[in-house]
Protein backbone atom coordinates (compact mmCIF):
# COMPACT_ATOMS: atom_id res chain seq x y z
CA UNK A 1 0.00 0.00 0.00
CA UNK A 2 1.62 3.26 -1.09
CA UNK A 3 1.76 6.56 0.80
CA UNK A 4 -0.90 8.20 -1.40
CA UNK A 5 -3.38 5.43 -0.62
CA UNK A 6 -2.67 5.70 3.10
CA UNK A 7 -3.12 9.45 2.98
CA UNK A 8 -6.42 9.07 1.11
CA UNK A 9 -7.72 6.60 3.64
CA UNK A 10 -6.64 8.91 6.42
CA UNK A 11 -8.63 11.73 4.85
CA UNK A 12 -11.64 9.43 4.44
CA UNK A 13 -11.43 8.35 8.07
CA UNK A 14 -11.18 11.96 9.19
CA UNK A 15 -14.17 12.96 7.05
CA UNK A 16 -16.20 10.07 8.43
CA UNK A 17 -15.39 11.06 12.01
CA UNK A 18 -16.22 14.67 11.19
CA UNK A 19 -19.54 13.64 9.62
CA UNK A 20 -20.48 11.54 12.65
CA UNK A 21 -19.48 14.35 15.02
CA UNK A 22 -21.55 16.92 13.10
CA UNK A 23 -24.51 14.55 12.93
CA UNK A 24 -24.38 13.96 16.68
CA UNK A 25 -24.04 17.71 17.28
CA UNK A 26 -27.06 18.45 15.11
CA UNK A 27 -29.05 15.76 16.91
CA UNK A 28 -28.11 17.23 20.27
CA UNK A 29 -28.95 20.71 19.13
CA UNK A 30 -32.27 19.44 17.82
CA UNK A 31 -33.05 17.93 21.20
CA UNK A 32 -32.01 21.15 22.93
CA UNK A 33 -34.39 23.06 20.67
CA UNK A 34 -37.35 21.11 22.04
CA UNK A 35 -38.06 23.00 25.27
CA UNK A 36 -40.15 21.67 28.14
CA UNK A 37 -41.92 24.37 30.12
CA UNK A 38 -43.21 23.79 33.64
CA UNK A 39 -46.09 25.99 34.78
CA UNK A 40 -46.18 25.88 38.59
CA UNK A 41 -49.33 27.49 40.00
CA UNK A 42 -50.98 27.90 43.37
CA UNK A 43 -54.68 28.46 43.97
CA UNK A 44 -54.36 31.04 46.73
CA UNK A 45 -57.84 31.01 48.13
CA UNK A 46 -58.11 30.28 51.88
CA UNK A 47 -59.13 33.55 53.55
CA UNK A 48 -60.31 31.85 56.74
CA UNK A 49 -57.12 30.32 58.15
CA UNK A 50 -54.42 32.95 58.90
CA UNK A 51 -51.73 30.27 58.67
CA UNK A 52 -52.54 30.00 54.96
CA UNK A 53 -51.12 33.54 54.60
CA UNK A 54 -47.84 32.33 56.07
CA UNK A 55 -47.88 29.30 53.77
CA UNK A 56 -48.20 31.53 50.70
CA UNK A 57 -45.32 33.67 51.99
CA UNK A 58 -43.13 30.62 52.63
CA UNK A 59 -43.81 29.16 49.19
CA UNK A 60 -43.13 32.45 47.41
CA UNK A 61 -39.91 33.01 49.37
CA UNK A 62 -38.61 29.45 48.91
CA UNK A 63 -39.26 29.54 45.18
CA UNK A 64 -37.67 32.97 44.78
CA UNK A 65 -34.59 31.70 46.59
CA UNK A 66 -34.47 28.76 44.16
CA UNK A 67 -34.73 31.12 41.18
CA UNK A 68 -38.19 29.89 40.17
CA UNK A 69 -41.20 32.10 39.46
CA UNK A 70 -44.65 30.63 39.97
CA UNK A 71 -48.17 31.85 39.24
CA UNK A 72 -50.29 32.58 42.31
CA UNK A 73 -53.96 32.63 41.35
CA UNK A 74 -55.48 34.76 44.08
CA UNK A 75 -59.14 34.97 45.11
CA UNK A 76 -60.43 38.53 45.36
CA UNK A 77 -61.54 38.09 48.96
CA UNK A 78 -58.13 36.57 49.81
CA UNK A 79 -56.37 39.65 48.47
CA UNK A 80 -58.66 41.96 50.42
CA UNK A 81 -58.11 39.85 53.55
CA UNK A 82 -54.34 40.08 53.19
CA UNK A 83 -54.72 43.83 52.92
CA UNK A 84 -57.01 44.02 55.95
CA UNK A 85 -54.63 41.89 58.02
CA UNK A 86 -51.73 44.15 57.13
CA UNK A 87 -49.86 41.35 55.38
CA UNK A 88 -47.79 43.54 53.09
CA UNK A 89 -45.02 40.96 53.40
CA UNK A 90 -47.22 38.34 51.72
CA UNK A 91 -48.46 40.78 49.08
CA UNK A 92 -44.92 41.82 48.12
CA UNK A 93 -43.68 38.21 48.08
CA UNK A 94 -46.47 37.07 45.77
CA UNK A 95 -46.11 40.12 43.52
CA UNK A 96 -42.49 39.09 42.88
CA UNK A 97 -43.97 36.12 41.04
CA UNK A 98 -47.01 36.23 38.71
CA UNK A 99 -50.55 37.00 39.83
CA UNK A 100 -53.57 35.23 38.38
CA UNK A 101 -57.25 35.43 39.33
CA UNK A 102 -59.23 32.67 41.02
CA UNK A 103 -62.74 34.24 41.30
CA UNK A 104 -64.00 36.88 43.69
CA UNK A 105 -65.33 34.74 46.57
CA UNK A 106 -64.50 31.16 45.49
CA UNK A 107 -66.87 28.99 47.56
CA UNK A 108 -69.44 31.48 48.81
CA UNK A 109 -72.60 30.80 46.85
CA UNK A 110 -73.50 31.29 44.14
CA UNK A 111 -70.33 29.83 42.65
CA UNK A 112 -69.68 30.65 38.97
CA UNK A 113 -71.22 27.51 37.45
CA UNK A 114 -74.27 27.97 39.69
CA UNK A 115 -75.04 31.50 38.53
CA UNK A 116 -74.08 30.73 34.91
CA UNK A 117 -75.92 27.41 34.61
CA UNK A 118 -79.13 28.71 33.04
CA UNK A 119 -77.69 31.81 31.37
CA UNK A 120 -76.98 32.22 27.67
CA UNK A 121 -73.74 33.25 26.05
CA UNK A 122 -74.25 37.02 26.09
CA UNK A 123 -76.14 37.49 29.36
CA UNK A 124 -73.90 34.94 31.07
CA UNK A 125 -70.80 36.84 30.00
CA UNK A 126 -72.29 40.07 31.31
CA UNK A 127 -73.19 38.45 34.63
CA UNK A 128 -69.73 36.96 35.05
CA UNK A 129 -68.20 40.37 34.41
CA UNK A 130 -70.56 42.05 36.87
CA UNK A 131 -69.73 39.61 39.65
CA UNK A 132 -66.03 39.06 38.95
CA UNK A 133 -64.67 42.40 37.69
CA UNK A 134 -64.50 43.84 41.24
CA UNK A 135 -62.13 41.02 42.20
CA UNK A 136 -59.92 41.65 39.17
CA UNK A 137 -59.88 45.37 40.00
CA UNK A 138 -58.86 44.64 43.60
CA UNK A 139 -56.02 42.36 42.51
CA UNK A 140 -54.82 45.05 40.13
CA UNK A 141 -54.90 47.64 42.93
CA UNK A 142 -53.35 45.45 45.64
CA UNK A 143 -50.66 43.66 43.60
CA UNK A 144 -50.00 46.35 41.03
CA UNK A 145 -50.70 44.20 37.99
CA UNK A 146 -53.60 42.94 35.91
CA UNK A 147 -53.98 39.19 36.51
CA UNK A 148 -52.35 37.16 33.78
CA UNK A 149 -54.81 34.29 33.95
CA UNK A 150 -57.99 32.90 35.46
CA UNK A 151 -59.00 29.50 36.73
CA UNK A 152 -62.37 28.48 38.14
CA UNK A 153 -62.92 27.49 41.78
CA UNK A 154 -63.20 23.71 41.98
CA UNK A 155 -65.02 22.52 38.88
CA UNK A 156 -67.29 25.60 38.83
CA UNK A 157 -66.57 26.40 35.19
CA UNK A 158 -68.64 28.24 32.62
CA UNK A 159 -67.61 29.15 29.03
CA UNK A 160 -69.36 32.54 29.25
CA UNK A 161 -66.43 33.59 31.42
CA UNK A 162 -64.20 33.80 28.33
CA UNK A 163 -65.79 36.83 26.73
CA UNK A 164 -65.85 38.62 30.09
CA UNK A 165 -62.24 37.75 30.96
CA UNK A 166 -60.99 39.03 27.62
CA UNK A 167 -62.87 42.28 28.20
CA UNK A 168 -61.14 42.52 31.60
CA UNK A 169 -57.72 41.99 30.03
CA UNK A 170 -57.17 38.42 31.25
CA UNK A 171 -55.90 36.33 28.30
CA UNK A 172 -54.96 32.90 29.75
CA UNK A 173 -57.11 30.14 31.26
CA UNK A 174 -54.94 28.20 33.72
CA UNK A 175 -56.57 25.42 35.71
CA UNK A 176 -57.45 21.76 35.50
CA UNK A 177 -60.69 20.00 34.61
CA UNK A 178 -62.42 17.71 32.14
CA UNK A 179 -64.82 20.24 30.62
CA UNK A 180 -62.67 20.69 27.51
CA UNK A 181 -59.30 19.28 26.51
CA UNK A 182 -57.12 18.86 23.46
CA UNK A 183 -54.28 16.33 23.31
CA UNK A 184 -53.24 17.05 26.92
CA UNK A 185 -51.39 20.21 25.86
CA UNK A 186 -52.18 23.95 25.66
CA UNK A 187 -54.84 25.04 23.21
CA UNK A 188 -56.79 28.09 22.10
CA UNK A 189 -60.48 28.17 22.91
CA UNK A 190 -62.86 31.11 23.08
CA UNK A 191 -59.95 33.43 22.28
CA UNK A 192 -57.98 32.38 25.38
CA UNK A 193 -54.83 30.29 25.70
CA UNK A 194 -55.73 27.27 27.84
CA UNK A 195 -53.56 25.10 30.06
CA UNK A 196 -56.36 22.73 30.98
CA UNK A 197 -57.17 19.03 30.76
CA UNK A 198 -53.46 18.20 30.84
CA UNK A 199 -53.83 14.48 31.54
CA UNK A 200 -50.50 12.72 31.97
CA UNK A 201 -48.70 16.05 31.67
CA UNK A 202 -50.25 17.16 34.96
CA UNK A 203 -47.57 16.22 37.50
CA UNK A 204 -48.45 16.70 41.16
CA UNK A 205 -46.27 14.79 43.66
CA UNK A 206 -47.99 13.90 46.91
CA UNK A 207 -46.87 16.21 49.71
CA UNK A 208 -48.06 13.68 52.31
CA UNK A 209 -45.78 10.72 51.56
CA UNK A 210 -42.12 11.32 50.78
CA UNK A 211 -41.65 7.67 49.78
CA UNK A 212 -43.79 8.32 46.69
CA UNK A 213 -41.56 11.11 45.42
CA UNK A 214 -39.10 8.99 43.39
CA UNK A 215 -41.99 7.58 41.34
CA UNK A 216 -43.32 11.12 40.77
CA UNK A 217 -39.89 12.32 39.63
CA UNK A 218 -39.66 9.38 37.24
CA UNK A 219 -43.10 10.31 35.91
CA UNK A 220 -41.86 13.85 35.37
CA UNK A 221 -38.81 12.63 33.46
CA UNK A 222 -40.96 10.39 31.29
CA UNK A 223 -43.36 13.25 30.51
CA UNK A 224 -40.49 15.61 29.71
CA UNK A 225 -38.89 13.03 27.39
CA UNK A 226 -42.16 12.54 25.51
CA UNK A 227 -42.61 16.29 25.09
CA UNK A 228 -39.08 16.65 23.73
CA UNK A 229 -39.88 14.00 21.12
CA UNK A 230 -42.96 16.04 20.17
CA UNK A 231 -40.88 19.17 19.70
CA UNK A 232 -41.59 20.71 23.09
CA UNK A 233 -44.54 21.35 25.36
CA UNK A 234 -45.85 22.07 28.83
CA UNK A 235 -46.05 20.26 32.16
CA UNK A 236 -48.58 21.66 34.62
CA UNK A 237 -48.15 21.44 38.40
CA UNK A 238 -50.43 22.96 41.01
CA UNK A 239 -51.04 23.14 44.74
CA UNK A 240 -52.87 25.31 47.27
CA UNK A 241 -50.91 27.16 49.98
CA UNK A 242 -53.49 25.98 52.52
CA UNK A 243 -52.56 22.35 51.76
CA UNK A 244 -49.18 22.96 53.39
CA UNK A 245 -50.67 23.97 56.75
CA UNK A 246 -54.07 22.22 56.90
CA UNK A 247 -55.28 18.64 56.56
CA UNK A 248 -58.67 19.61 55.13
CA UNK A 249 -59.89 22.36 52.86
CA UNK A 250 -61.27 25.50 54.45
CA UNK A 251 -64.32 25.61 52.17
CA UNK A 252 -65.28 21.95 52.57
CA UNK A 253 -65.49 22.57 56.31
CA UNK A 254 -67.91 25.48 55.84
CA UNK A 255 -69.67 25.41 52.47
CA UNK A 256 -70.19 21.79 51.40
CA UNK A 257 -73.16 20.92 49.15
CA UNK A 258 -74.06 24.53 48.50
CA UNK A 259 -74.32 25.51 52.17
CA UNK A 260 -74.31 29.15 53.20
CA UNK A 261 -73.02 30.15 56.61
CA UNK A 262 -72.52 33.61 58.17
CA UNK A 263 -68.94 34.61 58.89
CA UNK A 264 -69.57 34.48 62.61
CA UNK A 265 -70.09 30.72 62.25
CA UNK A 266 -67.13 29.91 60.01
CA UNK A 267 -65.01 27.04 61.30
CA UNK A 268 -61.25 26.65 61.03
CA UNK A 269 -59.92 23.61 59.15
CA UNK A 270 -57.78 21.11 61.03
CA UNK A 271 -54.09 22.00 61.05
CA UNK A 272 -51.06 19.98 60.06
CA UNK A 273 -48.34 19.38 62.59
CA UNK A 274 -45.18 21.44 62.19
CA UNK A 275 -43.33 18.32 61.10
CA UNK A 276 -45.97 17.50 58.49
CA UNK A 277 -45.81 21.03 57.08
CA UNK A 278 -42.02 20.94 56.81
CA UNK A 279 -42.23 17.63 54.99
CA UNK A 280 -44.70 19.12 52.51
CA UNK A 281 -42.46 22.10 51.78
CA UNK A 282 -39.46 19.81 51.45
CA UNK A 283 -41.18 17.51 48.95
CA UNK A 284 -42.24 20.42 46.77
CA UNK A 285 -38.76 21.92 46.69
CA UNK A 286 -37.18 18.55 45.93
CA UNK A 287 -39.53 18.27 42.97
CA UNK A 288 -38.72 21.81 41.83
CA UNK A 289 -34.96 21.26 42.10
CA UNK A 290 -35.25 17.98 40.21
CA UNK A 291 -37.23 19.62 37.39
CA UNK A 292 -34.75 22.51 37.24
CA UNK A 293 -31.86 20.08 36.85
CA UNK A 294 -33.31 18.38 33.77
CA UNK A 295 -31.82 19.49 30.41
CA UNK A 296 -34.07 21.82 28.45
CA UNK A 297 -36.60 22.25 31.28
CA UNK A 298 -37.65 25.78 32.18
CA UNK A 299 -40.18 27.13 34.69
CA UNK A 300 -42.50 29.78 33.25
CA UNK A 301 -45.43 31.78 34.53
CA UNK A 302 -48.80 32.11 32.83
CA UNK A 303 -47.77 35.60 31.69
CA UNK A 304 -44.59 34.25 30.12
CA UNK A 305 -46.36 31.27 28.57
CA UNK A 306 -48.58 33.57 26.53
CA UNK A 307 -45.51 34.95 24.77
CA UNK A 308 -44.26 31.47 23.88
CA UNK A 309 -47.24 30.46 21.76
CA UNK A 310 -48.34 31.64 18.33
CA UNK A 311 -51.53 33.62 18.59
CA UNK A 312 -52.38 33.80 14.90
CA UNK A 313 -50.93 31.92 11.97
CA UNK A 314 -51.56 31.15 8.32
CA UNK A 315 -50.40 27.58 7.93
CA UNK A 316 -52.53 26.55 4.98
CA UNK A 317 -53.65 27.68 1.53
CA UNK A 318 -57.28 28.08 0.53
CA UNK A 319 -57.08 24.81 -1.41
CA UNK A 320 -55.75 23.00 1.66
CA UNK A 321 -58.54 24.49 3.80
CA UNK A 322 -61.20 23.40 1.29
CA UNK A 323 -59.79 19.88 1.17
CA UNK A 324 -59.66 19.68 4.97
CA UNK A 325 -63.15 21.06 5.59
CA UNK A 326 -64.65 18.90 2.89
CA UNK A 327 -63.63 15.91 4.98
CA UNK A 328 -63.75 17.26 8.55
CA UNK A 329 -65.27 20.30 10.25
CA UNK A 330 -62.63 20.76 12.89
CA UNK A 331 -59.37 22.61 13.46
CA UNK A 332 -56.46 22.19 11.07
CA UNK A 333 -52.98 21.74 12.51
CA UNK A 334 -49.81 21.67 10.40
CA UNK A 335 -46.11 22.00 11.29
CA UNK A 336 -46.47 25.68 10.35
CA UNK A 337 -49.34 26.44 12.72
CA UNK A 338 -53.03 25.88 13.33
CA UNK A 339 -56.41 27.27 12.31
CA UNK A 340 -59.75 26.89 14.08
CA UNK A 341 -62.87 26.00 12.13
CA UNK A 342 -64.04 29.61 12.57
CA UNK A 343 -60.79 30.93 11.11
CA UNK A 344 -61.00 28.58 8.14
CA UNK A 345 -64.60 29.61 7.47
CA UNK A 346 -63.50 33.24 7.43
CA UNK A 347 -60.81 32.34 4.88
CA UNK A 348 -63.39 30.70 2.64
CA UNK A 349 -65.43 33.89 2.88
CA UNK A 350 -62.46 35.92 1.65
CA UNK A 351 -61.88 37.48 5.07
CA UNK A 352 -58.68 37.88 7.03
CA UNK A 353 -58.99 35.22 9.76
CA UNK A 354 -59.26 36.63 13.28
CA UNK A 355 -60.49 35.49 16.64
CA UNK A 356 -64.27 35.49 16.79
CA UNK A 357 -66.86 33.72 18.91
CA UNK A 358 -68.94 30.72 17.96
CA UNK A 359 -72.68 30.95 17.28
CA UNK A 360 -75.23 31.66 20.00
CA UNK A 361 -77.40 28.64 19.28
CA UNK A 362 -77.79 25.43 17.32
CA UNK A 363 -80.03 25.33 14.27
CA UNK A 364 -81.18 22.49 12.02
CA UNK A 365 -81.14 23.53 8.36
CA UNK A 366 -84.53 24.21 6.78
CA UNK A 367 -83.22 24.84 3.25
CA UNK A 368 -84.07 21.85 1.05
CA UNK A 369 -83.24 22.91 -2.51
CA UNK A 370 -80.19 22.24 -4.66
CA UNK A 371 -76.89 23.70 -3.50
CA UNK A 372 -77.21 27.50 -3.73
CA UNK A 373 -75.01 29.01 -6.41
CA UNK A 374 -74.40 32.26 -8.24
CA UNK A 375 -76.06 35.41 -6.92
CA UNK A 376 -77.90 33.59 -4.12
CA UNK A 377 -74.65 32.22 -2.71
CA UNK A 378 -72.81 35.53 -3.07
CA UNK A 379 -75.63 37.36 -1.27
CA UNK A 380 -75.47 34.87 1.60
CA UNK A 381 -71.68 35.14 1.83
CA UNK A 382 -71.89 38.92 1.92
CA UNK A 383 -74.50 38.73 4.69
CA UNK A 384 -72.33 36.40 6.78
CA UNK A 385 -69.30 38.65 6.34
CA UNK A 386 -71.37 41.63 7.49
CA UNK A 387 -72.67 39.69 10.51
CA UNK A 388 -69.15 38.68 11.56
CA UNK A 389 -67.85 42.23 11.17
CA UNK A 390 -70.73 43.63 13.24
CA UNK A 391 -70.81 41.01 16.00
CA UNK A 392 -67.36 39.36 16.01
CA UNK A 393 -69.03 35.97 16.14
CA UNK A 394 -70.51 33.41 13.76
CA UNK A 395 -74.23 33.48 13.01
CA UNK A 396 -76.28 30.47 13.99
CA UNK A 397 -77.88 30.25 10.55
CA UNK A 398 -77.40 31.62 7.04
CA UNK A 399 -80.54 32.69 5.20
CA UNK A 400 -81.52 31.80 1.63
CA UNK A 401 -84.84 33.52 1.15
CA UNK A 402 -87.21 32.38 3.88
CA UNK A 403 -85.19 29.26 4.75
CA UNK A 404 -81.70 28.80 6.08
CA UNK A 405 -78.70 26.55 6.45
CA UNK A 406 -77.09 26.00 9.81
CA UNK A 407 -73.68 27.62 10.04
CA UNK A 408 -72.12 24.13 9.95
CA UNK A 409 -73.95 23.19 6.75
CA UNK A 410 -73.06 26.56 5.25
CA UNK A 411 -69.39 25.80 5.92
CA UNK A 412 -69.83 22.43 4.24
CA UNK A 413 -71.43 24.18 1.28
CA UNK A 414 -68.41 26.47 0.88
CA UNK A 415 -66.05 23.52 1.16
CA UNK A 416 -67.58 21.46 -1.58
CA UNK A 417 -71.34 21.24 -1.42
CA UNK A 418 -74.09 19.44 0.43
CA UNK A 419 -74.24 16.25 -1.58
CA UNK A 420 -76.60 13.56 -0.38
CA UNK A 421 -75.07 11.30 2.20
CA UNK A 422 -72.53 13.81 3.45
CA UNK A 423 -72.59 14.18 7.25
CA UNK A 424 -74.46 17.15 8.65
CA UNK A 425 -75.17 18.57 12.07
CA UNK A 426 -72.51 19.00 14.75
CA UNK A 427 -68.93 19.86 13.88
CA UNK A 428 -66.26 17.33 14.73
CA UNK A 429 -64.44 19.72 17.07
CA UNK A 430 -67.31 19.31 19.56
CA UNK A 431 -65.95 15.91 20.57
CA UNK A 432 -63.37 17.70 22.72
CA UNK A 433 -66.13 18.97 25.04
CA UNK A 434 -67.31 16.76 27.90
CA UNK A 435 -70.69 15.09 27.52
CA UNK A 436 -71.15 14.28 31.22
CA UNK A 437 -72.99 17.26 32.69
CA UNK A 438 -72.95 15.86 36.24
CA UNK A 439 -69.55 14.25 36.77
CA UNK A 440 -67.79 17.12 35.01
CA UNK A 441 -69.14 19.56 37.61
CA UNK A 442 -68.65 17.31 40.61
CA UNK A 443 -67.34 19.46 43.48
CA UNK A 444 -67.95 19.32 47.21
CA UNK A 445 -69.15 22.94 47.18
CA UNK A 446 -71.78 22.58 44.45
CA UNK A 447 -75.31 21.70 45.56
CA UNK A 448 -75.86 17.96 45.76
CA UNK A 449 -76.62 16.46 42.34
CA UNK A 450 -75.57 19.63 40.52
CA UNK A 451 -75.67 19.29 36.74
CA UNK A 452 -75.09 21.90 34.02
CA UNK A 453 -75.85 20.56 30.53
CA UNK A 454 -76.46 24.07 29.20
CA UNK A 455 -72.88 25.09 29.99
CA UNK A 456 -71.50 22.14 28.02
CA UNK A 457 -73.84 22.92 25.12
CA UNK A 458 -72.59 26.51 25.06
CA UNK A 459 -69.04 25.16 25.06
CA UNK A 460 -69.83 22.88 22.10
CA UNK A 461 -71.03 25.93 20.17
CA UNK A 462 -67.68 27.55 20.90
CA UNK A 463 -65.83 24.52 19.51
CA UNK A 464 -65.60 26.54 16.29
CA UNK A 465 -62.82 28.48 18.06
CA UNK A 466 -60.82 25.44 19.25
CA UNK A 467 -57.32 24.77 17.94
CA UNK A 468 -53.97 23.49 19.24
CA UNK A 469 -51.53 26.07 20.58
CA UNK A 470 -48.27 26.01 18.59
CA UNK A 471 -44.98 26.93 20.23
CA UNK A 472 -43.09 29.73 18.54
CA UNK A 473 -39.88 28.68 16.90
CA UNK A 474 -36.78 29.75 18.79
Amino acid sequence: MNGATLALRGVESFMLRLFLTLTLTVMCLGAAEAPVYVVLWFDTEDYILPAADDAALRLAADLSKAGVRATFKVVGEKARTLEARGREDVIHALAAHDIGYHSNFHSIQPAPAVYLRDAGWLDGGAEFERRESPGVADLRRIFGMTPSCYGQPGSSWGPQSYRALLRMGVPVYLDEGSHVSLDEQPFWFGGMLHVFGMGRFLIRPSIDDESLLPAALAKFDQAAAELRKRGGGVISTYYHPTEFVATEFWDAVNFSKGASRPRSEWKMPRRRTAESSERAYRILMRYVEHAKSRPGVEFVTARELLRLYERQSKPASRDAIVEHMRARLTYLATPAGSLSAAEMLQSLLGMEPREIEGPLGRRASTYQGPDPQGADLETAKSDVRAFIEANRRLPSEVWFGSTYLSIADFARLLAGGLAAGRPRGAIEAEKHISSDSTKTFSWAIHPEGFSAPNLLELARLQAWTLKPAILKKR
